[in-house]
């Protein structure tokens, strides 16, 4: 019997430390494979990056490839969540993923930062998404950027032609607010899905509306389909890409046909011709010598940054939510989303954090600028 005791308190006590000293789990899904693989192959290597150790307790990430697939990346977040008890999720690469990813972490309970651009990710803020945060900017402050350059340049008039889908209408609903406060016209409005092999027929009429500028809501190497179908044809006005592209694969696949083309983006993108003065310089810079160190010099894109951001984000709050719990528990992953909720003044690779309950992105207009493609690479405009 006293042996029986002895053991049973052996068994206790080893339950207890390993309780105490649970590692953080941190679930994560990127596109890695199909339409999206440019956007989320720099965002998986990027979580190779990042620490192994916060607040002195080990960190763990569960990385899966969803396969730019809105079915696979549900599936993933599930398995991570029931199978890997994850503390916090991280992902999706693109807007439907993440969008279709948000009921099962609501569920669950579960903190989620999304590395996908749409606003309608994280707003409005209700009883689920008030789990989601996301890294990348949104929409509309993109869009503003955008608009601002064309009426500075002249432009009365422009077409729209953008993914079928949950970005791509996005893009458009923010781009049609914004042009319609500023007297632009759109003239023209079509959509293409990221794995067309042709938009001759959008582009005809596109054309024939007589655009000024052409703005071209997609993102990774299947927004350059557009672009050189509109070079092919003929179009002489200006043109226009979103953050979306912003990674050299799209300049590797676009080639001669992008020459000239403007795209607001993050900072990071060009870090290097940035003012000393800008916040985000330094930061931006740390990550792209950590990132080019391991992946060779010119590899970095602005969608790694975005995984990046996501790491300094839950690297800000995993602090806080020890203080309230430990790892594995409902109460530690609470924690993390109300830490999460209050990062203030985090300097990170595309901007200064500076969540709320009411803003769970948290950017200002230092997380944006604009980017002219000159020479088959990225140019600050200034």
């Amino acid at each position: 019997m006293k042996l029986k005791h002895t053991l049973m308190a052996a068994i206790g006590l080893a339950f207890a430390a390993s309780a105490v000293h649970a590692d953080i789990n941190v679930g994560v899904t990127v596109s890695a494979t199909g339409p999206a693989a440019s956007l989320g192959i720099p965002e998986k290597n990027t979580f190779a990056l990042m620490p192994t150790t916060i607040g002195g307790e080990k960190v763990n990430y569960i990385v899966l490839d969803d396969a730019s697939d809105t079915t696979t990346a549900v599936k993933n977040v599930r398995k991570l969540i029931t199978e890997n008890k994850v503390d916090v999720i991280i992902g999706s690469t693109t807007t439907p993923n993440s969008l279709a990813m948000i009921d099962v972490v609501a569920e669950a309970a579960t903190p989620m930062i999304s590395m996908a651009a749409s606003a309608r990710i994280i707003e409005p803020i209700d009883d689920k998404k008030r789990w989601v945060f996301k890294t990348p900017q949104n929409d509309a402050q993109m869009a503003t950027a955008i608009i601002e350059h064309m009426t500075n340049n002249n432009v009365k008039t422009v077409a729209f032609i953008g993914f079928a889908d949950a970005y791509g209408e996005g893009w458009y609903e923010q781009f049609k607010s914004v042009a319609e406060a500023r007297k632009l016209q759109i003239v023209a409005n079509e959509r293409f899905n990221r794995n067309d092999t042709s938009v001759t027929g959008q582009i005809l009429k596109i054309i024939s509306s007589r655009p000024d500028a052409v703005l071209i809501a997609g993102s990774g190497t299947p927004a350059a389909l557009p672009q050189k179908t509109l070079k092919e044809r003929g179009y002489a006005g200006k043109l226009y890409q979103t953050h979306g592209v912003a990674n050299n694969d799209f300049l590797r696949v676009c080639g001669k046909d992008c020459e000239g083309t403007f795209l607001p983006a993050g900072p990071v993108l060009v870090a290097a011709q940035l003012p000393d003065s800008n916040p985000v310089k330094k930061p931006a810079l740390e990550y792209i010598a950590k990132y080019e160190a391991a992946h060779g010099k010119g590899s970095v894109s602005t969608f790694g940054a975005h995984a990046w951001d996501a790491g300094l984000l839950m690297a800000a709050a995993v602090p806080e939510a020890l203080k309230k719990a430990k790892p594995g528990t409902a109460e530690f992953r609470a924690a993390m989303r109300d830490a999460l909720e209050n990062v203030k003044e985090l300097p990170a690779a595309h901007g200064i954090f500076n969540m709320s309950p009411t803003d769970h992105l948290g950017f200002d207009q230092r997380a944006r600028v604009m980017v002219e493609i000159k020479n088959g690479t990225w140019s600050l405009v200034k």
